[in-house]
């Protein structure tokens, strides 16, 4: 379950609970709350679990195409070292391996600097959403903190 789902559903529950007169206290149903709270606890493992698997995932991509360059290298330093013969036929290939090198590495940098911000943007998210569901939770006590009853006195 999306944890962004659940703290709309616990900001729902106090927004449309019933307010006591006067005051800006507000009820709220004990077992809702506490079966909110619940969900979040199961779904902020998963969320975080969501960005392991990103970050992974983004790694592997970067890891295959260093693995792509790597060939295409040894293919164009192979083809180079079969058909060329004299010198400056063979200082061109090596220019044009060079190239690929680069291209091929600043692919890999790309990816992994597109990968490493989408695994940062999830995990801000993730801190941001976390950040918001424990300010509703503490409100949440705090409301519920206020309205229980003093002890009587004798």
């Amino acid at each position: 379950m999306d944890i962004q789902f659940l703290v709309e559903r616990l900001e729902a529950l106090v927004v449309n609970a019933r307010k006591l007169p006067m005051t800006s206290q507000v009820i709220l149903e004990q077992a809702a709350v506490l079966d909110l709270i619940d969900q979040m606890r199961v779904a902020i493992p998963e969320e975080v679990k969501q960005a392991r698997r990103i970050v992974q995932e983004s790694d592997r991509v970067a890891q295959k195409a260093r693995e792509e360059g790597e060939q295409i290298i040894g293919a164009a330093q192979e083809q180079a070292a079969i058909l060329l013969q004299d010198q400056s036929i063979l200082r061109d290939a090596e220019v044009r391996s060079d190239d690929i090198e680069k291209r091929t590495q600043a692919k890999a940098d790309e990816t992994m600097r597109g990968a490493d911000q989408y695994a940062a943007d999830v995990l801000i998210r993730l801190e941001s959403d976390l950040v918001k569901t424990l300010s509703i939770v503490k409100k949440s006590l705090e409301v519920l903190e206020e309205r229980r009853p003093e002890p009587v006195r004798e």
